[in-house]
């Protein structure tokens, strides 16, 4: 069994979906660039697209009761591979030595036109978790 953690994100209208679950001391999470309180995907840059995704990161492992320091491995798909230093970029303001496991994933189109990229992230709370 699983728990839903409320992230303070807001929630996509009339998807079949929870953005960030609990399992044990297993956190699984997954982030677009959506806008917080409106649940609108942020179009811009990747820059942009790529600080709001991890900022919902951020936001959904602290509501979690971690950090950052507890993410163990994010997945990333981004349309454009010559936005991958770019996306480097971003990613070192939210995380640091040592870094989590990484994989990126080059993909055609993500759901929503014009959105650049999405981050499946997991992380470990501790035995105590839950």
């Amino acid at each position: 069994m699983f728990r839903v953690i409320n992230t303070g994100l807001a929630r996509t209208p009339n998807a079949p979906l929870n953005g960030t679950v609990q399992a044990g001391p297993y956190l699984l999470s997954t982030h677009i660039p959506k806008d917080p309180e409106t649940a609108k995907v942020l179009l811009g840059d990747m820059r942009a697209q790529a600080r709001r995704t991890l900022a919902n990161v951020k936001q959904s492992v602290e509501a979690a009761g971690g950090g950052m320091r507890d993410v163990t491995q994010v997945i990333v798909f981004i349309t454009n591979a010559a936005d991958f230093p770019a996306f480097n970029e971003v990613y070192c303001e939210f995380f640091s030595e040592p870094f989590p496991s990484r994989s990126t994933v080059v993909v055609k189109e993500l759901l929503v036109p014009g959105m650049l990229i999405e981050c499946v992230v997991h992380a470990y709370l501790g035995a105590d978790a839950l």
